[in-house]
């Protein structure tokens, strides 16, 4: 069985997890090769236990009772805006490992980060994405609009990035894809 939730302080190994085969999976050709090498589970499990204590909206896959399925499929986070002219929330991180991919699991995810921050009292919402991460187009595929173009800076490289917003909200939470 799968089960969408708010993430527990127990999940933050399989978060972490998450996140490190995510990243090394789908920015192998776009991030330095020692920086993804170098993702250490134990660091970021740190990270997102802080997180997930703090109260901010973590959400997850989980799963329950399946052979050889590791305890957390994939992942959101979101909060209120770091950059408001953009949105009032942001959604900063959506992972999903790549064997459950294409099943629906990460629209639930933003749809959830979407409902905690309408909770919140957000009205709109965004999220920046690496301009060549293969899985872009799956926020345009929820309504996500491209509102800008800057940089981040990953391992001392500058790295493009787009944003992508939904404006109203309830655009986002509306979507049955």
């Amino acid at each position: 069985m799968i089960a969408l939730r708010r993430a527990r302080l127990a999940d933050a190994p399989g978060i972490a997890a998450v996140h490190v085969a995510t990243w090394r999976s789908a920015y192998a050709n776009i991030l330095p090769e020692d920086y993804l090498a170098g993702l250490s589970i134990s660091r970021l499990a740190r990270q997102y236990e802080h997180l997930i204590r703090l109260g901010f909206g973590v959400h997850v896959v989980a799963s329950y009772g399946m052979p050889g399925a590791p305890p957390v499929l994939g992942f959101s986070t979101a909060s209120r805006s770091r950059e408001s002219r953009f949105g009032e929330g942001e959604v900063e991180m959506l992972y999903v490992l790549d064997d459950y991919r294409d099943q629906g699991l990460g629209g639930q995810l933003l749809r959830a980060s979407a409902k905690y921050l309408a909770q919140l009292g957000c009205r709109s919402a965004y999220g920046w994405v690496l301009r060549d991460n293969p899985a872009r187009y799956f926020y345009q595929r929820l309504g996500g609009k491209c509102i800008a173009a800057g940089m981040t800076q990953v391992a001392g490289e500058d790295i493009p990035q787009t944003a992508y917003s939904w404006d109203p909200l309830t655009t986002l939470l509306d979507v049955t894809a």
